[in-house]
Formats: C-alpha cells, structure tokens, sequence
C-alpha cells in the first residue's frame, strides 16, 4: 500500500521508554496522529509525542478492528513492549490486518536483555510466555539442567512459578528474578523454589529458572509413550506402548489439530499436544466426570490449553474446527461416527483408531477394504510372577486402522 495512512507503525519499547528509542522510532510516534497502546506504555511517552492517547480495552483482540476502522485515515502508531513479534502485539495485528499494513520497528526483548545478563545462549533457552496463560504451561518444559525463562503475567508470577516447581518435583530449581530489564531500575532477586523468600516486586518481570529435578523424582521423557501413572484415570486409557504406537501412526507436525474422539482420561490428545508447542488438540468425552479428569490431566502434564467438549459423538462433533488428524478411542458402533470424522478430515489428514471388540474390528476391516491404509493387530505381553518364576501376561490384543485421506477427496 503507497497511502502512508492506511499504513500502522508497530513501535517496540523497552522500560527505559523514550530514552531508549532509537531515532528513527522516536520520528514515528513524533509523527503520529493516534498512538494505542497499554497505559503502561503511554505513560513513558513525553509531552513532544503530541497525538491522541489511546488505551487498549480489553478484550484487546476483538477491539481490533473497531479501533483502526474509528482511526481510518490517520495517522497510526501502535506501542509494544520489546519486540513487537515475540510474544506481542505486533502478532495479533499481523493476523487482523496483514502483515502488508503494518511497519515493525522493533526493540531488544526481554528475553535478549535477561540471556545478556544471566550469560545464557538464547538459542538454548527454552521462554513460556504467562502472560494471559495458566501456570501449567510451565510444566511441559520442566527438565533436569535446562534452563527457561517465564514472561511475568505480573507481580505474583515468581511466587507461582516456584509453587509450582514445588508440585511438579523441582524445588531444588534456582530462580531468579529480572526487574525493569533495560530501564535504570533494574533488580535481580535470587532465591530457590523450595523457599522463594522475596515478596511480590515490579511487575515487569522475567523468572529465570536452572531446573533441578528433585531426587527420585518421576522423569517423563520427549517422545509419546510417558507412564501410564503419569495419568490419573480410572480404566479407559490408552496404555502406554500401544499410546505410542497410536502416535506414531497419527504423525503430528507442528500447528496441526487431533479430535480425540472418545477421550478417556485424555492421554492421546496430551501427548499430541507435548509433540510441539504449536500443536492443538479438542477432545470429545460424553462423561462429565472423565471429562473433568482429562482437564485435570492436560494441566499436570503442561498443556492446559487441551479444549475438552463434553458430549456424545457424532452430534458434538459438528461445530468444531477441521481436524489435521482424527483418533478414534470409543464408540466405534455408534451409527454414523467414522463416516462423520473421515467427512470432517481435510485431503491428506490422518484417522486412526483403536478397538478391542470383534464387533468393531469387523467395522474396521469394511474401512480397510475400501479406504485402503494400515490395519494392523498390536500385542503387547508384560512379565509377571507365576509361582517362584517368571511368565509372560498378554494383553487384550489391539486392532488398529490408520489411513491417510486421498488429496482428490474433498472435506465436506
């Protein structure tokens, strides 16, 4: 676009406000007719930045579009803290927008100031973003010897952080504090989990964490399969080699979405999930109370954002987005669900599903014929005492289905 003010300029500023700004961002916001940003952010702004003042509402997302359109025409300039493309505003904006409207001028981000001062390579620390997300999302980055840094949500946000290392069996972990990083107010508060001593500080804050695992503690490893304690359930999980081998079959990438159909204690959409921070999932459970324990689940293994509808499937699978990958767990027999989850698969999605049952392996095998794909029998045996010796206890064997939609086929 050539009309200067249909364009949006994306400001980054860091707590040391207009001081730290280099000219050529100073020049934008000296130029602006409207400035929106959080009234932290307007607040560091000096008189010489003469155009309207304008505060986020919030929600901010759905404000928008309503904000630009009541602004058409004017000159806008739009302040973010740090880098406006790192866990900020300039994402939201890209995505409303186009990135074609926007110019981003960027600051150093929290994250490049807290690495500088604590001596950490950037490209091997491991950054979950709180900010407007529940602590549990710590928890899928909790491994002996890294290290993370967690973007404040808040005042309060270091004091949950170490609750919570606690729970998960990290308490020996070393946190500390960074307050008003780049600003002349700077402070670093140090402390461990097991006894964080400092009361809540700033609230622009990063928790920089050296995870320690507590002896004896439950390790969970990368890749699909954890330990079937790992859930709280009461039967209906899908057991840990067979889990992984499920994975396997359902191949998640990252950004892709998995309906798990028939949930259980919600294992498969979890591990989906852990597969990459980027990877979403929705699982479908008819039982209220298992449903419960799946959110339950999703929070203790570091991905609370798992959406849980509560309902019987097909019927509650009719408003939910287009799936990447379909994994069938239960209700096999129910008329109209695998006809219902192949309609819902894009061209080249993924279904696979499980059954113990002659009934619905019989099904199993009508798709096979005339889908094509894999239909394979998985078995698995564990060793247990028999007497003073050792034998083997079988498993109910599992038959399993995957196939890959064809890319000609179209979703409906």
């Amino acid at each position: 676009m050539d009309d200067v003010s249909a364009r949006v300029a994306v400001v980054g500023v860091g707590a040391d406000g207009w001081d730290g700004l280099p000219a050529a961002s100073r020049a934008v916001l000296a130029a602006a007719e409207v400035v929106i940003g959080g009234p932290r952010q307007l607040g560091l702004l000096p008189p010489e930045v003469a155009g309207e003042r304008v505060a986020w509402p919030s929600p901010l997302r759905p404000a928008v579009p309503g904000l630009m359109a009541a602004h058409a025409g004017r000159r806008i300039a739009v302040l973010a803290s740090g880098d406006p493309m790192f866990h900020g505003i300039g994402r939201t904006l890209t995505e409303v927008l186009g990135a074609g409207r926007l110019d981003v001028l960027p600051h150093p981000s929290s994250v490049a100031y807290a690495c500088a001062r604590l001596g950490w390579a950037v490209e091997d620390t491991e950054v979950v973003s709180l900010v407007g997300r529940p602590q549990a999302a710590l928890s899928a980055a909790l491994y002996d010897g890294r290290r993370l840094l967690a973007l404040s949500a808040g005042a309060g946000t270091p004091a949950e952080v170490a609750a919570l290392l606690r729970e998960r069996g990290f308490a020996g972990s070393r946190m500390r504090v960074l307050e008003q990083l780049g600003s002349g107010r700077e402070r670093v508060l140090e402390g461990t989990a097991a006894a964080w001593p400092h009361a809540p500080g700033d609230p622009l804050n990063v928790v920089a964490v050296e995870c320690a695992a507590d002896p004896g503690g439950r390790r969970l490893g990368l890749v699909p399969g954890l330990p079937d304690d790992a859930y709280e359930h009461d039967g209906q999980l899908t057991k840990r080699h067979i889990r992984a081998a499920t994975l396997a079959a359902l191949a998640p990438a990252p950004g892709e979405l998995l309906w798990d159909v028939g949930g259980g204690s919600g294992s498969i959409a979890v591990e989906w999930m852990r597969a990459h921070r980027s990877c979403r999932a929705v699982t479908v459970e008819r039982d209220a109370v298992r449903a419960e324990r799946i959110t339950r689940n999703a929070a203790a293994l570091g991905v609370p954002a798992l959406r849980v509808v509560t309902g019987r499937a097909p019927e509650a699978l009719t408003r939910l987005p287009v799936p990447d990958a379909v994994f069938v767990g239960g209700g096999l027999t129910a008329p109209g669900l695998l006809e219902a989850c192949w309609a819902a698969l894009r061209p080249g999605g993924r279904l696979v599903a499980n059954t113990v049952t002659l009934e619905s392996e019989a099904l199993l095998s009508q798709w096979y014929t005339r889908h094509g794909g894999d239909l394979v029998r998985l078995a698995v045996a564990h060793a247990v005492p028999v007497g003073g010796f050792t034998g083997w206890r079988q498993a109910m064997p599992v038959t399993q289905w995957s196939a890959v939609k064809p890319a000609g086929e179209q979703q409906s």
